[in-house]
């Protein structure tokens, strides 16, 4: 039995390019989504330093009188 040989022309080249592009979009706006998450936990943790600094204010102070 032969094997089927599929001729690569310029056109197909340029489909299968727009396909790949198509596709690394998609993974590209995922990721977008995925960084706005990250931005939310980033602002969430921020928050919780400056509770933390706060509260090691209060530690000090208290314990240096």
């Amino acid at each position: 039995m032969e094997a089927v040989r599929e001729r690569w022309t310029d056109d197909r080249m340029d489909d299968l390019n727009h396909k790949v592009d198509a596709g690394f979009d998609r993974v590209d706006s995922r990721f977008d989504k995925v960084d706005a998450r990250f931005d939310k936990v980033d602002a969430r943790f921020e928050k919780m330093d400056a509770r933390l600094d706060a509260m090691q204010r209060t530690w000090f102070t208290v314990s240096s009188r």
